[in-house]
């Protein structure tokens, strides 16, 4: 169940970063890209942690080192993916073909992605971590929901994802992948799929993070 958790945020931070449009004006959207990519760095870099803090919870962690580690990350994506809406308003409207849609929808999403987020936190700290069942059918709840928020902005970005903006952002260092900070938890190198109900099984699979659905991987 965490599996699926672990799984549905793993691609959020790649797609959302992928901006679409085109320009004869390389130099300006390579500024642009700077501009942007500069700001967004330490928001990158906090949504990995905070994507490493559910994987390197152990399976078999108690219910409360799991919900406290859940609702921190949820809260820290949430906090980074405003962030990265102010980065985009603040870089300008991209100098491409429909540059202003590209920054309204862009800047639409990271805030609407944000509330879903914290919607998820609040749904974590709402479990009662003494009723481990409970807990284990909750938390599955939340990765479901989590599963839909994820579909969703996926759809909404999918369009962002090629283009002379994209190319030109790939080339900057600040929105290239980063490397989670946060070291693994202790026991959490090799948690199993079957793990006991009332401790969901968390991954550290790998795989590609622009597939979510088909990868237990999280960056």
């Amino acid at each position: 169940m965490n599996k699926k958790l672990a799984a549905a945020l793993s691609g959020g931070a790649v797609l959302m970063l992928v901006l679409s449009g085109c320009s004869d004006d390389e130099d300006k959207v390579g500024t642009w890209a700077k501009t942007f990519c500069d700001q967004a760095k330490p928001q990158i870099q906090k949504r990995a942690n905070a994507h490493q803090i559910i994987i390197s919870t152990a399976a078999d962690s108690k219910p409360a080192d799991i919900q406290d580690a859940d609702s921190k990350a949820f809260q820290d994506i949430a906090d980074a993916d405003r962030a990265l809406a102010k980065a985009v308003e603040s870089a300008g409207v991209p100098p491409v073909e429909n540059g202003q849609k590209i920054q309204q929808d862009a800047v639409r999403e990271l805030n609407a992605t944000a509330v879903s987020y914290e919607g998820l936190k609040k749904q974590v700290d709402a479990l009662d971590p003494t009723n481990q069942q409970k807990f284990a059918d909750g938390l599955q709840s939340v990765a479901e929901g989590l599963e839909k928020i994820e579909k969703s902005d996926q759809a909404a970005l999918a369009k962002l994802e090629s283009g002379e903006l994209g190319r030109a952002m790939a080339k900057q260092p600040g929105c290239q992948k980063p490397t989670a900070s946060t070291p693994p938890a202790s026991g959490s190198a090799s948690p199993e799929p079957g793990a006991p109900a009332s401790t969901p099984a968390r991954s550290t699979g790998g795989g590609s993070p622009a597939t979510p659905s088909a990868t237990a991987s999280r960056e």
